[in-house]
């Protein structure tokens, strides 16, 4: 089955730190750029990251940048996004998509329309105290 599993969301602090797991399942991700979104309740879906799949070019929203960290480990076919520190309103759940034709450079990797491949099915996570 062709799929993408997301793991490592959970419930953390403000100021802690989560890192998000996105591994490929039926086939090899390291020919596909890999993009995360969040989704939080009544608002709409936010790209926030993308990594290519050649030339390790990576992209984030403002709303993210300096935090969050995305990288990939291609022998281990998963693609990885570090969150810290992390604030109450990064509370969503968060998402995997990857795509065999989208960059990273520029904004259109971000757009919750974009056909990507794959999905993943989300993973929750909540920044509270």
């Amino acid at each position: 089955q062709l799929q993408l599993v997301e793991s490592g969301g959970g419930l953390v602090q403000p100021g802690g730190s989560l890192i998000l797991s996105c591994a490929a399942s039926g086939f090899t991700l390291d020919s596909y750029a890999v993009a995360w979104f969040r989704q939080a309740p009544g608002k709409e879906r936010e790209g926030i990251s993308c990594i290519s799949n050649v030339g390790g070019v990576t992209n984030y929203a403002d709303s993210v940048k300096g935090r969050f960290t995305v990288s990939r480990d291609d022998a281990k076919n998963t693609v990885y996004l570090t969150m810290n520190p992390l604030k109450p309103e990064d509370t969503a759940v968060y998402y995997c998509a990857a795509d065999s034709i989208v960059g990273c450079a520029g904004s259109r990797w971000s757009g919750p329309s974009y056909p990507y491949d794959y999905w993943g099915q989300g993973t929750q996570v909540t920044v509270s105290s």
